[in-house]
């Protein structure tokens, strides 16, 4: 409770395994919460509740647990527990809920309408965190102390080496997206943004690798409506033609046009990928209204690859720019989408504040749904919020600094980071997995990848998304077919995912267990070199042919991109594989059972 305030009413709720703990009290003024981790007080109390017209009068109590599985069409596990406590607290004039996992705590308001909420989040210390920034590098790591200003979440934070936490929201329905504001000097934060319909998320875990594996951000949403068949989501890799423009190979220039999309069909239905993803001027200038998005540009070819990308079995993905959504009748042209036999739509540069473009990615999703279309939101999205639930067909966004993208590079370190904020809100489309390090003759950025081609492989892992999109022609892809089965075996949905160690900013280690039951391990690291001890502890019982490609000796993201070797061992559960990393590289680990 606050200082010198008599406490009317308490509760406090724990997590299942009673490891979590939140009390709630009343006082004169209004109502906080505190949460405390293995003994370990992490938010000091904290008022919670709204600036509603009618005060909050704590009325009563419930209580309630719920123990159940959920079973996603997609996801990071076939099966994911859905265990937690409640308390819902009624006030007359408004009800808080409180849930409390395993994994973390959520809160919201039901029943007020009321423009601000009080929220806060008063950290017990001076933490270090990090925070989203668009489509640039992540803001941290930064005291809490030092922060000025609006922060936008997700907001990672590294309490000690046995604590972490990650403030977002959950399920919004309506209202602004989550903005965070620091009253610098102190270690207290309030939501900023208006009133929204959602929950307020705190994630923990005793590792940031914990909170990646967290599903607690899809299970406050709710389930599909009843009678919506989402059985036809297919979840897999997919190539793309953005980059691929201007690349030669075997005296073939390739560009966005139907001789190149057939090369890139081909490539695809030859190594188990799923799609090919057009993206922006298929059918004219992408940002003038005079472009038709079901009659203009190169409409006639496009119409002739659907027809040949089907007989092959390869889905094709229908770039859509916001111009077009809105000049066109959007309706009309994502039923079109859907009868012309594409397989999903990347909708780019949508345009409005955060709250009109919440609504229209939740009016595009539902049209994809009833359409039979997958949907990738780019530049600058609303942040996910655990959608891919209630519409599995929501299976990525741009919520990142994309890989090569709009004339900006990321360095080692602003991949390890993002893994442990952007990908904590949900599947990401950040296009790595390049193999032409040079990237010389490229119309879009043709500028050299600051990474390894052992990294990039690992990426591809690791990044968690329901369209993996892979920017590279084939040729540069046979290339290195070891690194081309790696990617190749990612066949979704996974069956099992498990972040095995990492820290923020640092590096990251990934296991997945594929569809086809392989395993998959990747690892990546910073600008600094280091060597990996992995524990075999995911694996089943038998024994397994490991494929290892790790960096060369003389590998470094600076100088010699290319180097990298290849070896295999028979391995089994509880075994160590040792790995390599070069300054800013990686490595890949293909697990095939034998026995």
């Amino acid at each position: 409770m606050l200082y010198g305030q008599s406490v009317k009413h308490s509760v406090t709720i724990t997590s299942p395994d009673k490891k979590l703990k939140i009390a709630v009290n009343e006082s004169d003024d209004n109502v906080v919460y505190s949460f405390t981790a293995n003994g370990q007080q992490l938010i000091k109390p904290s008022v919670i509740g709204l600036d509603s017209v009618g005060k909050f009068h704590w009325l009563q109590s419930s209580l309630n647990h719920v123990k159940q599985t959920w079973k996603p069409v997609w996801g990071k596990r076939a099966a994911v527990p859905d265990e937690y406590d409640e308390v819902l607290i009624d006030g007359a004039a408004y009800k808080i809920r409180i849930r409390v996992y395993n994994d973390g705590f959520a809160f919201k308001y039901e029943g007020a309408n009321a423009e601000k909420e009080l929220s806060q989040f008063n950290f017990a210390d001076n933490y270090t965190a990090w925070y989203y920034n668009g489509e640039n590098k992540n803001i941290g790591p930064e005291k809490l102390k030092d922060a000025n200003g609006i922060r936008m979440p997700v907001m990672t934070i590294r309490a000690d080496s046995n604590h972490y936490m990650a403030i977002h929201e959950a399920s919004l329905e309506s209202g602004e997206p989550l903005l965070l504001k620091s009253n610098q000097g102190t270690t207290n934060f309030t939501v900023a943004s208006k009133r929204a319909k959602a929950w307020r998320v705190v994630l923990f875990g005793s590792t940031p690798g914990k909170m990646v594996d967290s599903h607690l951000i899809e299970l406050l949403n709710p389930e599909p409506a009843k009678g919506l068949d989402f059985s036809w989501v297919k979840p897999g890799v997919a190539v793309w033609d953005w980059r691929i423009n201007g690349a030669e190979a075997k005296g073939f220039k390739y560009d966005m046009s139907l001789p190149s999309w057939k090369r890139m069909v081909d490539f695809a239905a030859g190594n188990n990928i799923n799609t090919l993803v057009l993206d922006a001027d298929w059918y004219g200038p992408e940002f003038n209204k005079d472009s038709d998005p079901l009659k203009g540009g190169k409409i006639e070819q496009v119409h002739q690859l659907l027809n040949y990308a089907q007989a092959k079995g390869i889905g094709i993905w229908l770039y859509l720019n916001d111009v077009g959504g809105k000049t066109y009748p959007l309706d009309q042209t994502i039923k079109q989408y859907g009868q012309w036999g594409a397989v999903g739509v990347k909708y780019g540069f949508m345009n409005g504040s955060p709250e009109e473009k919440n609504k229209h990615t939740q009016v595009i999703t539902k049209l994809c749904a009833e359409n039979k279309l997958l949907v990738d939101f780019h530049d600058g999205p609303v942040h996910p919020y655990g959608q891919m639930r209630t519409w599995p067909n929501a299976v990525t966004r741009e919520y990142c600094h994309s890989q090569l993208d709009a004339h900006r590079v990321f360095q080692p370190s602003t991949f390890v980071t993002a893994v442990y904020v952007n990908m904590l809100a949900g599947p990401l489309d950040m296009d790595n997995g390049v193999v032409d390090m040079i990237q010389k003759g490229r119309v879009d950025n043709p500028t050299p990848v600051p990474s390894t081609i052992t990294a990039e492989a690992a990426r591809t892992l690791i990044v968690f998304s329901g369209t993996t999109i892979i920017p590279d022609i084939p040729e540069n892809y046979l290339k290195h077919p070891q690194i081309l089965k790696f990617i190749s075996a990612e066949q979704m949905p996974w069956k099992e995912s498990k972040t095995i160690s990492g820290e923020i900013g640092e590096y990251i280690v990934m296991a997945r267990k594929s569809s086809d039951y392989k395993w998959l391990i990747a690892a990546a690291t910073n600008e600094n070199a280091r060597t990996l001890s992995i524990p075999l502890s995911i694996l089943d019982k038998g024994e397994y042919k490991a494929t290892i490609i790790e960096d060369g000796k003389d590998a470094d993201f600076r100088t010699n991109k290319e180097s990298y070797a290849v070896s295999t061992l028979t391995v089994s559960y509880g075994q160590k594989i040792t790995v390599h990393l070069a300054p800013g590289g990686g490595a890949c680990v293909l697990l095939e059972k034998t026995k």
